[in-house]
Protein backbone atom coordinates (compact mmCIF):
# COMPACT_ATOMS: atom_id res chain seq x y z
CA UNK A 1 0.00 0.00 0.00
CA UNK A 2 1.66 3.43 -1.00
CA UNK A 3 2.31 6.23 1.78
CA UNK A 4 0.63 8.96 2.32
CA UNK A 5 -2.07 10.46 4.86
CA UNK A 6 -4.66 7.72 6.32
CA UNK A 7 -7.86 9.99 5.44
CA UNK A 8 -6.95 9.84 1.62
CA UNK A 9 -8.48 6.52 1.17
CA UNK A 10 -11.90 5.09 1.97
CA UNK A 11 -11.42 2.32 4.65
CA UNK A 12 -13.49 -1.06 4.75
CA UNK A 13 -14.61 -3.45 7.44
CA UNK A 14 -14.14 -6.81 7.29
CA UNK A 15 -16.12 -9.61 8.66
CA UNK A 16 -14.17 -12.67 9.48
CA UNK A 17 -16.78 -15.75 8.71
CA UNK A 18 -13.97 -17.97 11.27
CA UNK A 19 -14.61 -15.25 13.70
CA UNK A 20 -18.38 -15.28 13.56
CA UNK A 21 -18.01 -19.53 13.39
CA UNK A 22 -16.13 -19.50 16.38
CA UNK A 23 -18.67 -16.97 18.34
CA UNK A 24 -21.55 -19.26 17.49
CA UNK A 25 -20.01 -21.87 19.01
CA UNK A 26 -18.68 -20.58 22.06
CA UNK A 27 -22.75 -19.08 22.08
CA UNK A 28 -24.06 -22.29 21.49
CA UNK A 29 -22.12 -23.60 24.63
CA UNK A 30 -23.52 -21.03 26.96
CA UNK A 31 -26.86 -21.64 25.51
CA UNK A 32 -26.52 -25.28 26.01
CA UNK A 33 -25.60 -24.07 29.90
CA UNK A 34 -28.79 -21.85 30.17
CA UNK A 35 -30.72 -24.85 28.74
CA UNK A 36 -29.81 -27.33 30.90
CA UNK A 37 -30.25 -25.09 33.50
CA UNK A 38 -33.82 -24.17 32.74
CA UNK A 39 -34.63 -28.01 32.16
CA UNK A 40 -33.14 -28.57 35.46
CA UNK A 41 -35.34 -26.11 37.07
CA UNK A 42 -38.25 -27.42 35.25
CA UNK A 43 -37.61 -31.42 36.25
CA UNK A 44 -37.37 -29.81 39.65
CA UNK A 45 -41.10 -28.56 39.77
CA UNK A 46 -42.42 -32.41 40.75
CA UNK A 47 -40.11 -32.12 43.85
CA UNK A 48 -42.03 -28.52 44.57
CA UNK A 49 -42.03 -28.46 48.42
CA UNK A 50 -38.81 -30.23 49.17
CA UNK A 51 -37.07 -27.87 46.14
CA UNK A 52 -38.98 -24.96 47.73
CA UNK A 53 -37.19 -25.91 51.02
CA UNK A 54 -34.13 -26.45 49.80
CA UNK A 55 -34.25 -23.18 47.92
CA UNK A 56 -35.33 -21.02 50.79
CA UNK A 57 -32.42 -22.28 52.83
CA UNK A 58 -30.50 -21.75 50.04
CA UNK A 59 -31.28 -18.24 49.10
CA UNK A 60 -30.52 -17.34 52.67
CA UNK A 61 -27.35 -18.75 52.18
CA UNK A 62 -26.15 -16.89 49.23
CA UNK A 63 -27.73 -13.54 49.84
CA UNK A 64 -25.98 -13.39 53.48
CA UNK A 65 -22.69 -14.37 51.29
CA UNK A 66 -23.35 -11.60 48.91
CA UNK A 67 -23.88 -9.32 51.74
CA UNK A 68 -20.55 -10.00 53.39
CA UNK A 69 -18.74 -10.12 49.71
CA UNK A 70 -16.35 -7.68 49.48
CA UNK A 71 -17.98 -6.59 45.90
CA UNK A 72 -19.26 -3.15 45.22
CA UNK A 73 -23.52 -2.95 46.47
CA UNK A 74 -24.70 -2.57 42.56
CA UNK A 75 -23.24 -5.95 41.55
CA UNK A 76 -24.65 -7.56 44.38
CA UNK A 77 -28.12 -6.32 44.00
CA UNK A 78 -28.18 -7.03 40.31
CA UNK A 79 -27.43 -11.08 41.83
CA UNK A 80 -30.06 -10.81 44.42
CA UNK A 81 -32.50 -9.66 41.84
CA UNK A 82 -31.77 -12.33 39.78
CA UNK A 83 -31.99 -15.47 42.45
CA UNK A 84 -35.10 -13.70 43.27
CA UNK A 85 -36.96 -13.69 39.92
CA UNK A 86 -35.42 -16.63 39.20
CA UNK A 87 -35.75 -19.30 41.76
CA UNK A 88 -34.02 -22.01 40.21
CA UNK A 89 -32.02 -20.68 37.04
CA UNK A 90 -30.82 -17.81 39.47
CA UNK A 91 -29.05 -20.06 41.60
CA UNK A 92 -27.62 -22.27 39.68
CA UNK A 93 -26.52 -19.30 37.35
CA UNK A 94 -24.84 -17.64 40.36
CA UNK A 95 -22.89 -20.70 41.32
CA UNK A 96 -21.75 -21.12 37.85
CA UNK A 97 -20.99 -17.15 37.14
CA UNK A 98 -21.51 -14.57 39.64
CA UNK A 99 -19.34 -16.62 42.79
CA UNK A 100 -16.23 -14.83 44.27
CA UNK A 101 -13.79 -17.59 43.86
CA UNK A 102 -10.27 -16.39 42.34
CA UNK A 103 -10.31 -17.72 38.96
CA UNK A 104 -7.33 -19.30 37.09
CA UNK A 105 -6.76 -16.57 35.04
CA UNK A 106 -6.36 -13.95 38.04
CA UNK A 107 -4.02 -15.88 39.65
CA UNK A 108 -1.63 -16.19 36.54
CA UNK A 109 -2.13 -12.59 36.10
CA UNK A 110 -1.19 -11.95 39.64
CA UNK A 111 1.71 -13.55 39.36
CA UNK A 112 2.74 -11.92 36.07
CA UNK A 113 2.00 -8.30 37.36
CA UNK A 114 4.31 -9.17 40.88
CA UNK A 115 6.91 -10.12 38.74
CA UNK A 116 6.55 -6.93 36.01
CA UNK A 117 5.71 -4.91 39.66
CA UNK A 118 9.72 -5.70 40.51
CA UNK A 119 11.26 -3.49 37.57
CA UNK A 120 9.37 -0.42 38.42
CA UNK A 121 11.38 1.16 41.03
CA UNK A 122 10.45 4.77 42.56
CA UNK A 123 13.16 7.06 42.39
CA UNK A 124 12.66 9.18 45.86
CA UNK A 125 14.58 12.66 44.27
CA UNK A 126 12.23 12.68 41.56
CA UNK A 127 9.15 12.48 44.02
CA UNK A 128 10.85 15.40 46.35
CA UNK A 129 10.99 17.69 43.38
CA UNK A 130 7.53 16.96 42.49
CA UNK A 131 6.81 17.67 46.10
CA UNK A 132 8.43 21.39 45.33
CA UNK A 133 5.99 22.11 42.03
CA UNK A 134 2.85 20.33 43.06
CA UNK A 135 2.59 20.32 47.12
CA UNK A 136 -1.33 19.63 46.73
CA UNK A 137 -0.92 16.63 44.40
CA UNK A 138 1.75 14.46 46.98
CA UNK A 139 -1.50 12.72 48.04
CA UNK A 140 -2.49 11.76 44.40
CA UNK A 141 0.89 10.88 43.07
CA UNK A 142 2.01 8.66 46.73
CA UNK A 143 -1.60 6.80 46.26
CA UNK A 144 0.02 5.50 42.46
CA UNK A 145 3.40 4.64 43.89
CA UNK A 146 1.42 2.45 46.74
CA UNK A 147 -0.05 0.30 43.96
CA UNK A 148 3.69 0.12 42.44
CA UNK A 149 3.11 2.33 39.54
CA UNK A 150 6.38 5.05 40.13
CA UNK A 151 6.46 8.92 39.12
CA UNK A 152 8.55 9.98 36.30
CA UNK A 153 10.19 12.98 35.45
CA UNK A 154 11.98 14.04 31.80
CA UNK A 155 8.93 13.28 29.17
CA UNK A 156 7.77 15.65 26.08
CA UNK A 157 4.09 14.91 25.55
CA UNK A 158 2.03 15.60 22.87
CA UNK A 159 -1.80 15.32 23.06
CA UNK A 160 -3.47 14.48 20.02
CA UNK A 161 -7.46 15.42 20.12
CA UNK A 162 -8.27 12.86 17.07
CA UNK A 163 -7.14 8.78 16.44
CA UNK A 164 -6.03 9.49 12.64
CA UNK A 165 -3.02 12.45 14.08
CA UNK A 166 -1.96 9.74 16.58
CA UNK A 167 -1.88 6.78 13.73
CA UNK A 168 -0.07 9.14 11.56
CA UNK A 169 2.59 9.82 14.40
CA UNK A 170 2.60 6.31 15.22
CA UNK A 171 3.27 5.44 11.44
CA UNK A 172 6.36 7.51 11.86
CA UNK A 173 7.69 6.06 15.19
CA UNK A 174 7.46 3.23 13.07
CA UNK A 175 9.72 3.48 10.90
CA UNK A 176 12.16 5.20 12.70
CA UNK A 177 12.46 1.85 14.60
CA UNK A 178 15.93 -0.01 15.34
CA UNK A 179 15.72 -2.18 18.14
CA UNK A 180 11.82 -3.63 19.05
CA UNK A 181 8.26 -2.60 18.40
CA UNK A 182 5.63 -3.32 20.79
CA UNK A 183 2.06 -3.37 20.20
CA UNK A 184 -1.16 -4.52 22.00
CA UNK A 185 -4.45 -3.58 21.18
CA UNK A 186 -8.23 -4.70 22.27
CA UNK A 187 -9.66 -4.30 18.75
CA UNK A 188 -7.80 -5.28 15.42
CA UNK A 189 -9.44 -5.37 12.27
CA UNK A 190 -7.99 -6.02 8.74
CA UNK A 191 -8.77 -2.78 6.69
CA UNK A 192 -6.58 0.29 5.26
CA UNK A 193 -5.12 1.03 8.50
CA UNK A 194 -3.82 -2.43 9.28
CA UNK A 195 -2.39 -2.65 5.86
CA UNK A 196 -0.43 0.83 6.22
CA UNK A 197 0.78 -0.18 9.28
CA UNK A 198 1.62 -4.06 8.35
CA UNK A 199 3.72 -2.74 5.07
CA UNK A 200 6.22 -0.79 7.83
CA UNK A 201 6.12 -3.28 10.26
CA UNK A 202 6.83 -6.33 7.46
CA UNK A 203 9.80 -3.67 6.20
CA UNK A 204 10.87 -3.01 10.04
CA UNK A 205 11.05 -6.83 10.53
CA UNK A 206 13.03 -7.58 7.55
CA UNK A 207 15.72 -5.08 8.70
CA UNK A 208 15.83 -7.05 12.23
CA UNK A 209 13.57 -5.07 13.84
CA UNK A 210 11.83 -7.34 16.74
CA UNK A 211 7.66 -6.71 16.30
CA UNK A 212 6.10 -7.81 19.29
CA UNK A 213 1.84 -8.15 18.76
CA UNK A 214 -0.44 -8.54 21.80
CA UNK A 215 -3.87 -8.26 20.83
CA UNK A 216 -7.10 -9.37 22.64
CA UNK A 217 -9.12 -12.32 21.17
CA UNK A 218 -12.60 -11.53 21.45
CA UNK A 219 -11.46 -7.93 20.39
CA UNK A 220 -10.49 -9.38 16.93
CA UNK A 221 -12.45 -12.42 16.13
CA UNK A 222 -14.98 -10.78 14.12
CA UNK A 223 -12.48 -8.77 12.41
CA UNK A 224 -9.54 -10.82 11.19
CA UNK A 225 -9.32 -13.80 9.16
CA UNK A 226 -8.85 -16.89 10.91
CA UNK A 227 -4.92 -18.02 9.97
CA UNK A 228 -4.38 -13.97 10.92
CA UNK A 229 -1.94 -15.05 13.95
CA UNK A 230 -0.09 -17.66 11.87
CA UNK A 231 0.16 -15.64 9.00
CA UNK A 232 1.39 -12.92 11.09
CA UNK A 233 4.30 -15.90 12.77
CA UNK A 234 5.41 -16.96 9.51
CA UNK A 235 6.54 -12.89 8.73
CA UNK A 236 8.29 -13.06 11.34
CA UNK A 237 5.95 -11.57 14.16
CA UNK A 238 5.96 -12.05 17.37
CA UNK A 239 2.33 -12.62 18.19
CA UNK A 240 0.21 -13.17 21.41
CA UNK A 241 -3.67 -13.34 21.78
CA UNK A 242 -4.99 -12.36 25.10
CA UNK A 243 -7.47 -15.05 27.48
CA UNK A 244 -9.02 -16.93 24.15
CA UNK A 245 -12.84 -17.05 24.30
CA UNK A 246 -13.53 -20.61 23.71
CA UNK A 247 -11.25 -22.18 26.41
CA UNK A 248 -13.33 -21.04 29.48
CA UNK A 249 -17.00 -20.63 28.34
CA UNK A 250 -17.98 -21.93 31.32
CA UNK A 251 -17.07 -19.26 33.19
CA UNK A 252 -18.12 -16.51 30.92
CA UNK A 253 -14.70 -14.70 30.32
CA UNK A 254 -15.75 -13.45 27.80
CA UNK A 255 -15.84 -10.56 29.83
CA UNK A 256 -12.33 -11.09 31.02
CA UNK A 257 -10.75 -9.06 28.37
CA UNK A 258 -7.47 -6.77 27.86
CA UNK A 259 -8.88 -3.40 26.77
CA UNK A 260 -5.45 -2.05 27.24
CA UNK A 261 -4.01 0.21 23.71
CA UNK A 262 0.27 0.45 23.95
CA UNK A 263 2.51 1.04 21.88
CA UNK A 264 5.93 1.39 22.46
CA UNK A 265 9.38 1.95 19.72
CA UNK A 266 12.74 1.53 21.09
CA UNK A 267 12.06 1.95 24.76
CA UNK A 268 12.28 5.49 24.00
CA UNK A 269 8.64 6.26 22.48
CA UNK A 270 4.98 5.58 24.09
CA UNK A 271 1.37 5.71 23.38
CA UNK A 272 -1.53 5.00 24.60
CA UNK A 273 -5.41 6.50 24.38
CA UNK A 274 -8.73 5.17 23.59
CA UNK A 275 -7.89 4.33 20.17
CA UNK A 276 -7.61 0.48 18.59
CA UNK A 277 -6.22 -0.90 15.64
CA UNK A 278 -9.40 -0.56 12.99
CA UNK A 279 -10.35 1.77 10.18
CA UNK A 280 -13.56 3.33 11.82
CA UNK A 281 -10.81 4.69 14.91
CA UNK A 282 -9.54 7.24 11.98
CA UNK A 283 -12.83 8.01 9.83
CA UNK A 284 -12.12 6.01 6.99
CA UNK A 285 -15.67 4.33 7.37
CA UNK A 286 -18.90 5.91 8.82
CA UNK A 287 -20.18 3.54 11.54
CA UNK A 288 -21.63 6.47 13.96
CA UNK A 289 -20.95 9.32 12.08
CA UNK A 290 -17.56 11.45 13.31
CA UNK A 291 -15.70 9.14 15.44
CA UNK A 292 -13.87 11.19 18.25
CA UNK A 293 -10.65 9.21 19.72
CA UNK A 294 -7.82 10.88 21.58
CA UNK A 295 -4.11 9.77 22.06
CA UNK A 296 -0.49 10.58 24.06
CA UNK A 297 2.93 10.29 23.22
CA UNK A 298 5.32 10.31 25.63
CA UNK A 299 9.13 10.26 25.01
CA UNK A 300 11.36 10.05 27.83
CA UNK A 301 11.46 8.10 31.05
CA UNK A 302 7.99 7.43 31.59
CA UNK A 303 7.39 5.34 28.89
CA UNK A 304 9.55 2.32 30.42
CA UNK A 305 5.85 2.25 32.57
CA UNK A 306 4.26 1.38 29.20
CA UNK A 307 6.47 -1.14 28.65
CA UNK A 308 6.45 -2.88 31.87
CA UNK A 309 2.66 -2.74 31.34
CA UNK A 310 3.05 -4.23 27.84
CA UNK A 311 5.52 -7.38 29.05
CA UNK A 312 3.36 -8.13 32.13
CA UNK A 313 0.36 -8.61 30.00
CA UNK A 314 2.58 -10.20 27.27
CA UNK A 315 3.64 -12.61 29.83
CA UNK A 316 0.13 -13.56 30.98
CA UNK A 317 -0.94 -14.02 27.77
CA UNK A 318 1.24 -17.51 27.23
CA UNK A 319 2.92 -19.88 29.51
CA UNK A 320 6.55 -19.63 28.74
CA UNK A 321 9.92 -18.73 29.69
CA UNK A 322 10.25 -15.24 31.72
CA UNK A 323 10.62 -12.58 29.53
CA UNK A 324 13.98 -10.48 29.89
CA UNK A 325 12.22 -7.08 30.80
CA UNK A 326 15.91 -5.44 30.64
CA UNK A 327 16.76 -6.11 27.22
CA UNK A 328 12.95 -3.47 26.70
CA UNK A 329 14.97 -0.88 28.60
CA UNK A 330 15.50 2.59 26.38
CA UNK A 331 18.24 2.90 24.22
CA UNK A 332 19.28 6.56 25.16
CA UNK A 333 18.67 8.87 28.43
CA UNK A 334 16.08 11.60 27.88
CA UNK A 335 16.91 15.48 28.83
CA UNK A 336 16.00 17.11 32.14
CA UNK A 337 12.75 18.90 32.19
CA UNK A 338 9.34 19.08 35.05
CA UNK A 339 6.62 17.04 32.61
CA UNK A 340 6.05 14.70 35.52
CA UNK A 341 3.83 11.44 34.23
CA UNK A 342 2.58 8.42 35.77
CA UNK A 343 1.62 5.31 33.79
CA UNK A 344 -1.13 3.24 35.90
CA UNK A 345 -2.91 0.00 34.99
CA UNK A 346 -5.63 -2.43 36.66
CA UNK A 347 -8.04 -5.43 35.90
CA UNK A 348 -10.05 -8.00 37.50
CA UNK A 349 -7.21 -9.13 38.85
CA UNK A 350 -6.95 -6.89 41.99
CA UNK A 351 -10.69 -7.17 42.25
CA UNK A 352 -11.78 -5.58 44.61
CA UNK A 353 -9.18 -2.95 44.86
CA UNK A 354 -9.12 -1.47 42.00
CA UNK A 355 -6.27 0.98 41.70
CA UNK A 356 -8.05 3.05 38.50
CA UNK A 357 -11.62 3.63 40.12
CA UNK A 358 -10.33 4.94 43.29
CA UNK A 359 -8.01 7.39 41.24
CA UNK A 360 -10.72 8.78 39.22
CA UNK A 361 -12.75 9.72 42.74
CA UNK A 362 -9.37 11.44 43.89
CA UNK A 363 -9.08 13.34 40.06
CA UNK A 364 -12.42 14.17 41.36
CA UNK A 365 -12.43 15.25 45.12
CA UNK A 366 -9.00 16.92 44.76
CA UNK A 367 -10.78 19.52 41.38
CA UNK A 368 -11.42 23.02 43.09
CA UNK A 369 -12.44 24.83 39.87
CA UNK A 370 -13.34 22.83 36.58
CA UNK A 371 -13.69 18.95 36.25
CA UNK A 372 -13.99 17.93 32.60
CA UNK A 373 -14.62 14.13 31.62
CA UNK A 374 -15.02 12.77 27.96
CA UNK A 375 -16.57 8.96 28.07
CA UNK A 376 -18.40 6.77 25.37
CA UNK A 377 -20.54 5.16 28.86
CA UNK A 378 -21.73 7.08 31.86
CA UNK A 379 -22.84 4.16 33.97
CA UNK A 380 -21.55 4.69 37.94
CA UNK A 381 -22.10 3.54 40.47
CA UNK A 382 -23.44 5.02 43.77
CA UNK A 383 -20.22 6.40 45.11
CA UNK A 384 -18.31 7.25 42.02
CA UNK A 385 -22.34 9.44 41.30
CA UNK A 386 -21.30 10.96 44.79
CA UNK A 387 -18.50 11.95 44.60
CA UNK A 388 -19.46 14.06 41.31
CA UNK A 389 -22.37 15.32 42.68
CA UNK A 390 -20.10 16.57 45.84
CA UNK A 391 -17.98 18.61 43.38
CA UNK A 392 -20.70 20.10 41.59
CA UNK A 393 -22.33 21.73 44.71
CA UNK A 394 -19.29 22.57 46.00
CA UNK A 395 -18.53 25.06 43.52
CA UNK A 396 -16.85 22.96 40.87
CA UNK A 397 -17.45 23.39 36.79
CA UNK A 398 -18.28 19.69 36.12
CA UNK A 399 -18.40 19.00 32.81
CA UNK A 400 -19.14 15.66 30.83
CA UNK A 401 -19.07 14.92 27.02
CA UNK A 402 -20.68 11.68 25.45
CA UNK A 403 -22.01 10.52 22.45
CA UNK A 404 -24.94 11.67 20.49
CA UNK A 405 -25.25 8.44 18.17
CA UNK A 406 -24.08 5.69 20.44
CA UNK A 407 -22.65 2.42 19.56
CA UNK A 408 -24.91 0.03 21.75
CA UNK A 409 -28.34 1.51 22.69
CA UNK A 410 -29.03 0.09 25.81
CA UNK A 411 -25.75 1.58 27.11
CA UNK A 412 -26.72 4.80 25.77
CA UNK A 413 -30.33 4.33 27.61
CA UNK A 414 -28.26 3.73 30.67
CA UNK A 415 -26.02 6.34 30.21
CA UNK A 416 -28.96 8.52 29.30
CA UNK A 417 -30.13 7.80 33.05
CA UNK A 418 -27.61 8.37 34.96
CA UNK A 419 -27.64 12.08 33.71
CA UNK A 420 -30.60 12.84 35.96
CA UNK A 421 -29.47 13.03 39.59
CA UNK A 422 -26.41 14.56 38.09
CA UNK A 423 -28.26 17.29 36.10
CA UNK A 424 -29.98 17.84 39.54
CA UNK A 425 -26.74 18.46 40.94
CA UNK A 426 -25.46 21.04 38.62
CA UNK A 427 -23.00 18.44 37.02
CA UNK A 428 -23.54 20.23 32.88
CA UNK A 429 -23.86 17.24 30.15
CA UNK A 430 -22.67 17.71 26.55
CA UNK A 431 -24.05 15.33 23.57
CA UNK A 432 -21.20 14.87 21.16
CA UNK A 433 -23.23 15.82 17.69
CA UNK A 434 -21.08 14.55 15.25
CA UNK A 435 -21.05 11.52 16.04
CA UNK A 436 -19.34 8.73 18.67
CA UNK A 437 -17.00 10.33 21.59
CA UNK A 438 -14.55 7.63 22.46
CA UNK A 439 -12.30 9.56 24.04
CA UNK A 440 -11.26 8.57 27.71
CA UNK A 441 -10.38 11.92 29.65
CA UNK A 442 -10.29 13.60 33.09
CA UNK A 443 -9.62 16.62 33.41
CA UNK A 444 -8.95 19.08 36.77
CA UNK A 445 -7.10 22.57 37.30
CA UNK A 446 -3.99 21.06 38.40
CA UNK A 447 -3.99 16.91 36.16
CA UNK A 448 -5.45 14.73 33.70
CA UNK A 449 -5.99 11.30 32.94
CA UNK A 450 -6.04 10.40 29.00
CA UNK A 451 -5.96 6.27 29.04
CA UNK A 452 -8.21 3.04 28.02
CA UNK A 453 -10.97 3.28 30.92
CA UNK A 454 -14.74 3.89 30.52
CA UNK A 455 -16.61 5.07 33.25
CA UNK A 456 -18.48 1.94 33.52
CA UNK A 457 -18.12 -1.19 35.39
CA UNK A 458 -16.77 -3.25 32.85
CA UNK A 459 -13.31 -0.84 32.73
CA UNK A 460 -13.20 -0.71 36.62
CA UNK A 461 -14.02 -4.34 37.11
CA UNK A 462 -14.24 -6.76 34.20
CA UNK A 463 -11.31 -5.47 31.87
CA UNK A 464 -7.73 -4.93 32.09
CA UNK A 465 -6.79 -0.92 31.45
CA UNK A 466 -4.23 1.04 31.41
CA UNK A 467 -3.66 4.88 31.03
CA UNK A 468 -1.19 8.11 31.98
CA UNK A 469 -1.63 10.58 34.53
CA UNK A 470 0.09 13.89 33.71
CA UNK A 471 1.13 17.16 35.30
CA UNK A 472 2.30 19.62 33.21
CA UNK A 473 0.43 23.57 32.44
CA UNK A 474 1.47 23.35 28.90
CA UNK A 475 0.00 19.96 28.27
CA UNK A 476 -2.99 20.26 30.17
CA UNK A 477 -3.84 23.59 27.92
CA UNK A 478 -3.71 21.35 24.96
CA UNK A 479 -6.26 18.75 26.63
CA UNK A 480 -8.24 21.82 27.80
CA UNK A 481 -8.71 23.57 24.56
CA UNK A 482 -9.65 20.19 22.42
CA UNK A 483 -12.15 19.77 25.55
CA UNK A 484 -13.52 22.96 25.09
CA UNK A 485 -13.77 23.07 21.61
CA UNK A 486 -15.46 19.72 21.68
CA UNK A 487 -18.06 20.83 23.73
CA UNK A 488 -18.66 23.99 21.12
CA UNK A 489 -20.06 20.73 18.68
CA UNK A 490 -22.14 19.48 21.70
CA UNK A 491 -25.68 19.45 22.54
CA UNK A 492 -26.09 20.44 25.87
CA UNK A 493 -28.56 18.22 27.96
CA UNK A 494 -30.76 20.03 30.40
CA UNK A 495 -32.83 18.75 33.03
CA UNK A 496 -36.40 19.99 31.79
CA UNK A 497 -35.02 17.83 28.70
CA UNK A 498 -34.18 14.82 30.94
CA UNK A 499 -37.39 15.45 32.86
CA UNK A 500 -39.87 15.36 29.39
CA UNK A 501 -38.66 11.99 27.86
CA UNK A 502 -41.40 9.36 27.21
CA UNK A 503 -42.88 7.46 30.13
CA UNK A 504 -42.04 4.06 28.97
CA UNK A 505 -38.50 5.07 28.19
CA UNK A 506 -38.18 5.61 32.03
CA UNK A 507 -39.68 2.12 33.14
CA UNK A 508 -37.09 0.47 30.85
CA UNK A 509 -34.40 2.73 31.66
CA UNK A 510 -35.10 1.26 35.84
CA UNK A 511 -35.41 -2.15 34.48
CA UNK A 512 -32.09 -1.98 33.04
CA UNK A 513 -30.45 -0.14 35.48
CA UNK A 514 -31.00 -3.11 38.03
CA UNK A 515 -28.64 -5.58 35.52
CA UNK A 516 -26.39 -2.46 34.78
CA UNK A 517 -23.40 -4.53 36.45
CA UNK A 518 -23.97 -7.36 34.77
CA UNK A 519 -23.63 -5.85 31.52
Amino acid sequence: MSSGSINEVTGRINRSLSGVFRAVIVSLLVLIQFGLIIYLSYKLRMYTVYIYSFLQILSVIIIIMLINDNRNVSYKISWICIIAVFPVTGHIMYMLWGNNRVKKIDKIVLKKLARGFEYLVQDSKVVEEFEDHYPDMLRMTTYLQNNHFPLFKNNEVEYYPMAEEAFEAIIEEFKKAERFILMNFFIVGEGVLWDRIHEVLLSKIKNGVRVLFLYDDFGAMFRTNRNFKRELEKEGFEVRVFNPVHRYTNKLYMNYRSHQKIIVVDGNVGFTGGMNLADEYVNLVNRFGVWKDNAVRIEGDAVWGLTVTFLQMWEASKTSAPVNYDEFRPSKSFPENNVYCQVFSDGPANNPRNPIEDFYKQMIYHAKRVLYITTPYLIIEDDMRDALITAAQGGVDVRIITPFIPDKKNVKILTYYNYGTLLSAGVRIFEYKPGFIHAKTMLNEDSAIVGTMNMDYRSFHLHYECGVWICNKYVMKTIKDDLLKTMEECHEVTLKEWKSRPLLNKIYEKILNLFSTLM
